[in-house]
């Protein structure tokens, strides 16, 4: 997605006045910036209207080709919040909102450090990232299904969701996005960036 178009939409973006704070502002600009990796998929959605004064929200997904069509295996939201008065909860003025869902492996629903390593995960890339960032908190649900009937296959799924929350302790927000995407791209079991994948055939994949 071009950078104009992540910058110019999808928030609550204007004051009384009719003003975009600077602050919340050059938050966009760098928000417009990030380019993600070819198999996720950025784009622009819908921001929430009634938890701050100004809000963003973008969605990430990655799919993967299965014979004829491409198959969603993981999705992610990154939202920013934004109080140009500051929030007393947050102990800043923008907080990082983040959710993903994705298809894991079924063998790591009974590892009982999975949740931890998962969460190591964001933790880890912020700090890679050099996001600076504070006050982080969030959940790491496992959940194992069984489909009968004429339900699609396959018939055993184990899913990993992920909330999480921080607050930013500048504008930077392209370095907590890109880590939110690594998290996304651990998530879904992609490879190192530029690392491919061979097939049972040897084919790259």
């Amino acid at each position: 997605m071009e950078p104009h178009i992540l910058a110019n939409a999808g928030n609550r973006g204007k004051d009384a006045r009719g003003d975009v704070p600077a602050a919340f502002q050059a938050a966009l600009d760098a928000l417009a910036g990030v380019r993600a990796r070819p198999e996720i998929v950025l784009e622009q959605i819908p921001a929430p209207q009634r938890l701050a004064p100004f809000a963003h929200a973008l969605g990430a997904s990655v799919s993967e080709r299965d014979g004829d069509e491409d198959v969603e295996i993981a999705s992610a939201r990154f939202i920013v919040l934004y109080d140009p008065e500051g929030h007393e909860t947050w102990h800043g003025t923008t907080r990082c909102v983040g959710y993903l869902s994705a298809e894991t492996d079924e063998e790591l629903v009974d590892d009982t450090m999975f949740s931890e390593v998962a969460w190591s995960w964001l933790t880890d890339a912020l700090t890679e990232s050099g996001a600076a960032h504070a006050t982080v908190g969030g959940t790491v649900t496992r959940t194992a299904s069984t489909r009968f009937g004429e339900l699609a296959s396959p018939e055993h799924s184990v899913d990993v969701e992920m909330r999480a929350s921080w607050t930013a302790g500048d504008s930077a927000l392209d370095k907590h996005l890109l880590a939110w995407l690594q998290v996304l791209a651990n998530a879904a079991g992609l490879p190192p960036p530029g690392v491919h994948l061979l097939g049972p055939g040897g084919e790259s994949r």
